[in-house]
């Protein structure tokens, strides 16, 4: 597994693709390949999940396990490319659930940091290699 954090518009997903050497990678833009959608994955090499912090915060609005759901998606697909924005920089929101989805957010970038075989940090469209 691969994950791609940076900034917000900083060309984190063009520099996926311009990265990968499949010419059709199936992106999911905010949520995780399930059902009909994983049988559509499994005939690709690269599996892109684009806007992962999107889909934590659809999760948590839906009083789902971001973590649990997360860790149970990749023990059976260690082979995609997790790209997020990284959202704990700044004003701390006054907000309590976006404090808490900044949070929790922010913790399970660091859980999949350490399962990531490489970590990649995207500015103004470049990537350097992190880990």
């Amino acid at each position: 597994m691969k994950l791609v954090i940076g900034g917000y518009a900083q060309g984190k997903l063009q520099m996926v693709l311009r990265s990968i050497k499949n010419p059709n990678p199936v992106v999911f833009d905010g949520q995780l390949p399930g059902g009909e959608k994983r049988q559509e994955t499994e005939k690709h090499q690269d599996v892109i999940i684009n806007h992962f912090h999107l889909w934590v915060k659809e999760r948590l609005l839906q009083n789902g396990n971001p973590e649990k759901e997360m860790l149970s998606y990749l023990a059976e697909n260690k082979n995609c490319i997790i790209i997020s924005d990284e959202i704990g920089n700044g004003i701390i929101p006054m907000d309590a659930f976006e404090r808490e989805y900044r949070e929790r957010t922010g913790r399970i970038l660091v859980q999949l940091a350490e399962q990531a075989d490489e970590v990649v940090r995207v500015i103004c469209g470049i990537g350097q290699k992190i880990k």
